[in-house]
């Protein structure tokens, strides 16, 4: 049996189920993303965006999954603490793909505002979900999107109303827990109108020493002059295989930051696809991966100049050592008509060791003649003169590494205009990089 006939088998068998347990906006476009489905076959290394990660076997396992919503008994109120310090946030969980709704933060969110689960998002404000929900995220052209799209049954909504700015961060922590091997399906919404502000915060941390397979589909709406800030941030295991795609649309003077930070993982795929449709919008895309071991870290992005004026700007930087592969395949396509477009992307890569291997191609495709654009990537191993000159000072060469490796990251972890996340990622990179980094301080989940 192929990796694509389970799950065409499983959803004819449990589709009833699936149904039974979701709400009828997300009920409504999974037939047709099934019918997208069967059409497809798991994208392999022949598939120009999937190149570097051969998708299908992360998915041939048969993995448990949880059709019938059973509640998973954990309060992560009492148990997991991802302390940033400083930071005045707003706290929620989603524990595999359910939004848990048994405790809730205390703080009041602005009027109007919704951070909620998104199948209940769908069943109390139906007509909102159903402007929005799967109309970027295209389930004809990917077959990730397409599966997600018909298994999901929960994950996050937020909602920011017009001219509403969010004062607190909205933290999400996405712990994976399970006493088998399980497939987590989860599915977000953003939709953020005209004028409006907010930061978001997503963690991912898993609880059980467990296989775990997780799709992540994200859909953010930014109107004009709105304002999205995006950290996205995994530190899991090494038997957690994630495959997250995130469509990002933006409209007049709208003004986007996405970051996304590798430091735990098993084999991670990370898919951005941020389309800048109206006038004056600006994009900031940066990303940061450590990774060692058998560690695989592929993040492929398309940044889609639509629009006259628009502005992006792309860094990604990779430290691997050990057997650990990385990939980063970044394009910026500026459309006719895009004039007075000005994108700069970088891609940056230490690899420590001989077995480190790193695959990059940043791609500019221009169809506007009055644009500034650059674009490079360079791999390389640290700096033999940097390291002599410090070792001539005292400095052990294996402290020598770590201060050179840590300045070489935090290059991204700069870019973070929130400063005490800023702070918090210092003091993570330093631990990743002594090796001290296996679990969140104060979390009880994983002792």
């Amino acid at each position: 049996m192929n990796s694509e006939q389970q799950y065409i088998d499983l959803y004819k068998q449990a589709r009833d189920i699936i149904f039974q347990h979701s709400a009828k906006v997300m009920n409504d476009v999974r037939d047709e993303a099934f019918s997208h489905f069967c059409k497809q076959e798991f994208p392999t290394k022949k598939v120009e965006r999937y190149k570097y990660t051969d998708i299908a076997p992360l998915f041939a396992p048969d993995y448990g999954l949880n059709l019938k919503r059973l509640d998973i008994k954990v309060n992560p109120y009492d148990v997991f603490r991802c302390d940033v310090p400083n930071l005045s946030s707003s706290l929620y969980f989603v524990v595999n793909d359910q939004f848990y709704t048994t405790t809730l933060p205390k703080v009041e969110l602005p009027e109007g505002m919704m951070v909620t689960s998104l199948k209940q998002a769908a069943i109390l404000h139906p007509e909102l979900v159903a402007r929005h929900y799967g109309k970027i995220a295209p389930s004809a052209h990917d077959a990730v999107t397409a599966l997600n799209t018909m298994l999901a049954q929960d994950g996050l909504f937020v909602y920011v109303p017009r001219n509403t700015r969010a004062n607190r961060t909205v933290q999400v922590i996405n712990i994976l827990k399970s006493e088998v091997s399980m497939m987590v399906n989860r599915r977000v919404l953003i939709v953020l109108e005209e004028g409006a502000e907010v930061k978001l915060l997503f963690c991912d941390h898993s609880a059980d020493d467990h296989d775990f397979l997780t799709t992540q589909v994200t859909e953010a709406y930014v109107a004009d002059n709105a304002s999205l800030e995006l950290y996205c941030m995994e530190e899991t295991h090494a038997r957690n295989n994630r495959v997250s795609n995130v469509y990002v649309s933006q409209q007049a003077n709208s003004r986007v930051q996405h970051h996304v930070i590798t430091l735990h993982n098993g084999i991670t795929r990370n898919m951005l696809n941020l389309t800048l449709q109206g006038e004056g919008a600006e994009c900031q895309c940066n990303g940061c991966v450590i990774a060692d071991k058998q560690q695989h870290v592929d993040n492929n992005t398309l940044i889609d100049h639509q629009a006259a004026h628009c502005t992006s700007h792309e860094l990604y930087k990779y430290v691997l050592s050990q057997s650990a592969t990385g990939a980063f395949a970044g394009r910026v396509l500026v459309r006719e008509g895009a004039q007075k477009t000005v994108s700069e992307e970088r891609n940056q890569n230490l690899c420590t060791t001989r077995e480190a291997r790193m695959y990059t191609q940043p791609v500019l495709e221009i169809y506007a003649d009055d644009v500034k654009c650059s674009h490079g990537s360079t791999v390389g191993q640290l700096n033999d003169a940097a390291l002599f000159y410090m070792r001539q000072r005292g400095i052990s060469e294996k402290e020598a590494m770590l201060l050179l490796e840590s300045a070489f990251i935090n290059e991204v972890v700069d870019q973070i205009t929130l400063e005490p996340l800023r702070d918090r990622l210092r003091y993570l990179v330093e631990k990743r990089f002594r090796g001290e980094l296996s679990k969140c301080e104060g979390c009880k989940l994983c002792k």
